[in-house]
């Protein structure tokens, strides 16, 4: 069963946090001023120009890295993107529109690109350029073909909507053969009947005139709003639906976060009537059913992401329980395994030296540095304080070269073109720290320093006064919640408020959209935004964190994690899958970045590394925490099965089976390079 978590209060009323909602010069959190520190500027040789697509209005502000629609904004901008329920592909002047087919094996799941309508100027002028983005918000994106037509690209609606800017001849035509067309008496709407079973149905906002040629329909001249439906299953008896909710439509949405356990979507709508949106399973379980939303349960479109089902109202609330976020272990640790965690953590810290680092990869160099600083977490719960201070050492000598630029190997740079942090590495090689330099990943690499900082600052608050500017600023790179050309960085750079997860990947052209692929790192960047919060005495942060980490938590749980009842994936899938490699905004892949599907226990490890607290809520159902580690057992029979990998399964199976999970723990000759005998410990007896 998903456990539900709060969306935790983000505003108070009558205060306004600065570090939350904006990013100016300085700001202010309890009272306290922090000068806001500016990492030096990078010059990029392999970023896009971002003004090829972004019209020049926006460039002043700073620009999505990670979004929905980044598809539509790099390379030749051409390739399709997946707006729920419809896949939207621009290119050649005209804008295809396709309710995508769901193909499922053993391996994958996936969407499937038909262009059902596509949409052009038959006369008139022609686009003088690529298509631009007007403007994007939350939950869509104004996409303009200029000079003609301006297309509402909204989340979840079922309608395409798009305006006729000046009197102009349109074509709608598409791959399949026209079996009908018929129009309503006064020529505002019309069926057009499809030889693959489809029907859809046009709206316009004044009479239009359409006549069919083969597999094409053709207007005479118009101008206004046009509004296009698939009709779910050609069901008739969901027309009067779409009927209904033709008028009124969406041009933008926001989320906005309000009180203890919510948030609220607002869109911003045209037209007479009520507002008709889509919800995905996610939504549903968290939607406060109250008289201001009603649900249509018939109708409904089919999704990689589960059904979609519609929903009347132009606001929504979702609503969840709260979700704790604590520096030590949630039920403590039990007292009689002191002297055995104690031994390992002697032994751990014994083997810290900053000046033998083995990396200066943005990403693994974090890993060490979390890596230390749980060493002096479990230190203090298990009551032996006499290794902190090498700890702390380790930690100021590792952390302060890369917030002081002073480390030799790397270091984090300004990039002024789409206003976000790179690494040197970074900018000169598409690959460099794993594409940190092209906005992937920024939450994984970051939610590292700032587990190490938040640890610093809480057993140093001198230090962690001194270097609070520069924490500040890396955690306002992927969580920044203002935006305008005030800011530093994009707002809420890696997380998707209509998913409500995030995603890893940049500024990279893929055919099936964003994706992401270690949940538990996206999980311990929020997490430990929410320790930095509560580090520098700063609940706002906490409450801003711990929202995210409740987020992602959900998602994961949801879209991730793949148990033997599941209903949102195909049978086939889900017999041979317990959790999902890859998720892609229109495919589940069941490989990964770097490991076949066969090796499962790669695909476990990266969706619980690292251990923490917070890890326990992430896999608190004991139950799809057996399922997932028996189908990953048999792989570790394999020759040459690394240790730090058996390590997560061990640790995965201790949820249930602790005593068993420990022989095997005792046994492991190695660890996960962010992992260490004494977290595994602590984590067993803390079962």
């Amino acid at each position: 069963m998903l456990i539900l978590y709060s969306f935790l209060l983000l505003v108070i009323p009558g205060c306004i946090s600065p570090t939350l909602s904006l990013d100016p010069p300085t700001t202010t959190t309890n009272r306290r001023k922090v000068d806001f520190f500016t990492f030096p500027e990078g010059k990029s040789t392999i970023l896009p120009d971002p003004s090829n697509f972004f019209s020049p209005d926006l460039l002043s502000s700073p620009l999505p890295t990670n979004s929905f629609f980044t598809n539509l904004v790099i390379e030749n901008g051409d390739q399709h993107e997946y707006i729920h329920p419809y896949f939207i592909k621009s290119s050649n002047s005209s804008l295809s529109l396709s309710y995508p087919s769901i193909f499922s094996n053993t391996s994958f799941t996936t969407h499937v690109f038909t262009p059902d309508i596509n949409i052009s100027v038959l006369n008139g002028p022609k686009p003088n350029r690529n298509h631009t983005v007007s403007s994007f918000s939350d939950l869509g994106v104004t996409l303009d073909l200029h000079p003609s037509l301006r297309f509402f690209l909204v989340r979840g609606s079922p309608f395409l909507t798009f305006q006729v800017l000046q009197n102009v001849s349109l074509s709608f035509s598409t791959v399949h053969d026209i079996r009908a067309l018929v129009r309503n008496g006064n020529k505002t709407k019309y069926k057009i009947d499809l030889s693959n079973g489809q029907t859809w149905v046009l709206y316009s906002s004044t009479p239009i005139e359409l006549t069919k040629k083969a597999s094409t329909v053709t207007s005479d001249d118009f101008c206004g709003v046009i509004r296009i439906a698939l009709l779910p299953n050609a069901d008739e008896e969901l027309e009067p639906v779409l009927d209904r909710f033709s008028s009124c439509y969406p041009v933008s949405g926001h989320a906005s976060f309000r009180g203890s356990n919510s948030v609220r979507y607002r869109w911003a709508t045209e037209g007479l009537g009520d507002l008709l949106m889509l919800a995905n399973p996610l939504h549903l379980r968290l939607l406060d059913d109250d008289d201001s939303v009603k649900v249509v349960d018939d109708f409904k479109y089919k999704s990689i992401d589960g059904d979609l089902v519609g929903v009347v109202g132009s606001s929504w609330v979702l609503k969840t329980d709260p979700i704790p976020v604590t520096w030590y272990s949630i039920k403590g640790v039990d007292k009689e395994a002191y002297p055995e965690i104690i031994d390992a953590l002697v032994e751990d810290v014994k083997g810290l030296d900053s000046s033998n680092m083995s990396t200066n990869s943005s990403y693994f160099y974090g890993k060490l540095v979390a890596r230390a600083a749980r060493l002096a977490l479990i230190a203090e719960e298990v009551d032996h304080v006499d290794v902190i201070p090498k700890v702390i050492q380790f930690l100021k000598d590792t952390i302060e070269a890369w917030l002081d630029g002073t480390f030799a190997g790397n270091r984090f740079l300004y990039d002024k073109s789409w206003s976000g942090l790179i690494t040197l590495q970074g900018s000169k090689h598409v690959t460099g720290d794993f594409g940190f330099g092209i906005y992937n990943d920024h939450h994984f690499h970051i939610g590292y320093y700032l587990y190490g900082i938040a640890v610093l600052a809480k057993i140093d608050p001198v230090w962690g006064r001194k270097y609070r500017p520069q924490a500040y600023s890396l955690m306002l790179d992927f969580m920044t919640l203002g935006k305008g050309p005030d800011m530093k960085y994009t707002r809420l750079r890696c997380f998707d408020l209509w998913k409500l997860h995030s995603w890893a990947a940049g500024l990279t052209e893929f055919e099936n959209g964003r994706n992401q692929e270690s949940t538990s790192e996206a999980v311990n960047a929020y997490y430990s935004a929410a320790l930095m919060g509560m580090a520098y005495g700063d609940p706002h942060l906490v409450k801003v964190g711990s929202l995210l980490t409740a987020m992602e938590i959900h998602s994961t749980q949801t879209w991730w994690h793949v148990k033997e009842d599941n209903t949102l994936y195909d049978e086939d899938f889900v017999e041979a899958n317990r959790v999902v490699g890859i998720l892609w905004q229109s495919k589940r892949d069941s490989v990964l970045w770097f490991a076949p599907a066969d090796q499962k226990e790669f695909r476990l490890g990266i969706q619980l590394l690292p251990i923490l607290p917070i890890s326990e809520i992430l896999f608190s159902d004991k139950e799809y925490a057996k399922q997932l580690v028996e189908w990953t057992l048999p792989s570790l029979k394999r020759k040459g099965v690394g240790e730090g990998w058996k390590g997560f399964v061990y640790a995965l199976e201790g949820v249930y089976d602790k005593e068993d999970a420990l022989e095997k723990i005792r046994k492991l000759t190695g660890h996960d390079d962010g992992n260490s005998l004494s977290n595994m410990l602590w984590w067993i007896f803390s079962r």
